[in-house]
């Protein structure tokens, strides 16, 4: 029995002897520059796991991208090298949580709309109690994998496991070693590191590509230097000297594509028109079913028995405040909702302003409070007679994720519609399909979502599906409502998405476009992530299909054109309205995204050209001369429009 006591003794002695073994090998790791070593391969290895989620999810990572991303972490590396044992080991724990949570955040963003974050964006901390209701829906497992050596770490320190030593030998060759790291890493950032930073910033408009030329680090500083000198980004700092190639610009479309396939002109002088935007309502939902019964069976109804338009896209970076802006003024929003917040004050040529000269009476409708993307002061700078926010509606019972549902919205806009004289123009925003899609807040929700979604049910998809069914729903209820208080048959009402409600390969989704198009290419689902609802109801015109790519940019000049033909509005003695899109039953045959894409009836540009008929990629080496000109000659209108709109925002050049 005494033997056996010793035994474990000994044992556990030789336990303790083992664990501080570890402790002491551990500590005199943490403590060297081969934990600086280690960290930096463990960010290295977190920036590849960001590239391949998000800008090369379909493809291999170029060499050259990965090379100056090791570039830019070795600079970093170099720095933290020059201090002394506690401050480097500090310093290098605190740079790998802050890249970690960096590249955790693009990695959301991406999901969420497709892009990475921009510093321009802190202006919409403002909205964050909204924008973190949406943080959980985005989250996936593999995210821990940007944190799980910070945790590691964190439960060493804090029991005392490791230590960090204050001290350390400071030797001739030490101080010389820290020499040499400093002077490595202000030669890295001054050559190979500044080339990458030049080379994202070649491409203003394109996240994508500025993050594939210059790093996800390139791109962030890139980023920053772009909104400190944020007026030399602009083309154009005088107001003539845009106008004048603006006209060149309008002539042209004029000459090629004006003469219209129909014969609408002047046909809505003196009816009434409704603007009905709906929240993240996807192309791909329309006139399909599941489980037996259709997604949006009132939409479908309205599309197939009016005017379609099949191939409508988003211009927006996935906020509702940017689908307006472009509507409103046929300009490309600025980064994300930075047209709403930052220039709201500035003169835009507005479609409330010019319907109001056809002496029309003007409003806007929206559930949701004035502060939300600026609206309340947005809509006065657009001298809207009627702006009813939230606070204008009496019966606000029923409030879905904090908006006021969408059928009170209707029943009481309608209400609100029969007593402005007539003509009137009304923009009505629904809310209730918004991110989350978790309905909360729905009373009688199993009336009012009519819909089985099978294996979809309770994953974002299926939520997503749900959302859409109710907010068809509560459309149904909209046109019944318009039709009692006699106001449906002699008003033009156009619908649309405002943007993207699922993320480009949400998994749920592909499997459910797939059971449509076995043959879905990556072309098809690219567009299927910026393509939108959109069907329009003019009183005479039934069945009718614009398979034509169109945008929010064309919504403008088509009013116009329905409104008062052709004729050219003279806004002052100095120059012409400014509309960068073009009538939707106009013959032009593309149409150009914010973040310098572009689609045409045949083509798909995203860095590089595609076909849509089957995904194969276009080498222009291998094409007719004149196929390669059209080419260009689409990439340059795409870069003229983007220039001159953005101008038009950081110049303010409509004053």
């Amino acid at each position: 029995m005494k033997d056996k006591k010793e035994t474990k003794i000994v044992e556990k002695n030789e336990l303790n002897i083992n664990k501080e073994k570890i402790k002491e090998l551990l500590n005199k790791f943490v403590n060297s520059i081969w934990f600086l070593i280690l960290i930096g391969i463990i960010i290295l290895l977190k920036t590849i796991l960001f590239y391949e989620n998000t800008i090369t999810i379909r493809e291999a990572i170029d060499k050259n991208l990965v090379f100056g991303t090791c570039m830019f972490i070795l600079s970093f590396m170099c720095i933290i090298a020059m201090f002394t044992n506690k401050i480097r080991v500090i310093l290098v724990i605190t740079l790998d949580v802050l890249l970690s949570i960096l590249l955790f955040g693009d990695h959301l963003y991406y999901i969420y709309s497709s892009s990475a974050l921009s510093i321009a964006q802190i202006t919409n901390l403002q909205y964050g109690e909204e924008i973190i209701g949406t943080i959980p829906m985005l989250l996936e497992l593999k995210h821990i994998l940007y944190f799980i050596d910070i945790i590691v770490i964190l439960l060493l320190l804090v029991f005392k496991v490791i230590k960090i030593e204050k001290k350390e030998k400071a030797n001739i060759k030490v101080k010389i070693l820290r020499g040499i790291s400093g002077i490595v890493a202000i030669c890295l950032f001054f050559t190979i590191d500044a080339k990458y930073v030049e080379k994202a910033g070649e491409d203003p408009y394109n996240k994508d590509t500025q993050i594939k030329k210059g790093t996800i680090y390139g791109y962030h500083i890139s980023d920053i230097e772009s909104l400190i000198n944020i007026k030399k980004s602009a083309k154009y700092d005088k107001k003539e000297n845009m106008l004048a190639d603006y006209e060149k610009l309008k002539t042209k479309y004029e000459e090629k594509y004006g003469e219209s396939n129909y014969n609408l002109e002047k046909i809505a002088k003196g009816k009434n028109i409704i603007i009905l935007q709906l929240e993240s309502v996807q192309e791909f939902v329309i006139n399909k079913t599941i489980n037996g019964k259709e997604i949006t069976p009132n939409i479908n109804k309205f599309i197939n028995e009016n005017i379609e338009f099949s191939n409508m896209y988003m211009q927006s970076y996935s906020t509702t405040a940017d689908s307006e802006f472009s509507t409103v003024t046929s300009l490309y929003p600025m980064e994300n909702g930075m047209s709403y917040s930052r220039y709201y004050s500035n003169k835009y040529d507005d479609i409330f302003t010019m319907i109001k000269k056809e002496g029309y009476e003007t409003s806007y409708m929206h559930g949701n409070y004035g502060y939300f993307w600026n609206r309340g002061n947005v809509y006065k700078e657009f001298g809207v007679d009627n702006l009813e926010l939230k606070d204008q509606f009496k019966d606000q019972s029923e409030n879905v994720m904090g908006y006021l549902s969408d059928e009170l919205l209707y029943k009481q806009a309608v209400e609100k519609l029969k007593t402005y004289n007539m003509p009137f123009f009304s923009y009505i925003v629904s809310a209730s399909s918004h991110t989350g899609f978790t309905l909360d807040g729905l009373e009688d929700k199993e009336n009012k979502v009519n819909i089985d979604v099978g294996k979809y049910k309770d994953t974002f998809f299926g939520n997503y599906l749900e959302s859409v069914n109710y907010a068809d729903y509560a459309f149904g209820i909209f046109i019944e409502e318009l039709k009692e208080a006699e106001l449906y048959d002699d008003t033009i009402i156009l619908i649309y998405g405002d943007h993207n409600g699922i993320d480009m390969y949400n998994e749920e989704m592909l499997d459910f476009l797939k059971q449509i198009n076995p043959n879905i290419t990556d072309v098809d689902i690219k567009l299927n992530y910026i393509r939108v609802a959109c069907g329009m109801k003019i009183p005479g015109i039934e069945n009718l299909e614009i398979e034509k790519p169109v945008s929010k940019l064309d919504i403008k000049p088509t009013f116009k054109y329905l409104l008062a033909g052709n004729e050219e509005e003279i806004i002052d003695e100095e120059r012409k309205e400014v509309s960068l899109g073009t009538n939707m039953f106009a013959r032009k045959d593309f149409i150009s995204l914010n973040n310098e894409r572009i689609v045409t009836s045949r083509y798909y540009f995203d860095e590089k050209w595609y076909r849509r008929i089957d995904g194969t990629e276009v080498i222009l080496e291998k094409i007719p001369e004149e196929e390669k000109e059209l080419l260009e000659e689409y990439y340059n209108d795409m870069k003229q429009e983007l220039a001159i709109s953005t101008s038009i925002s950081i110049n303010n050049l409509l004053k």
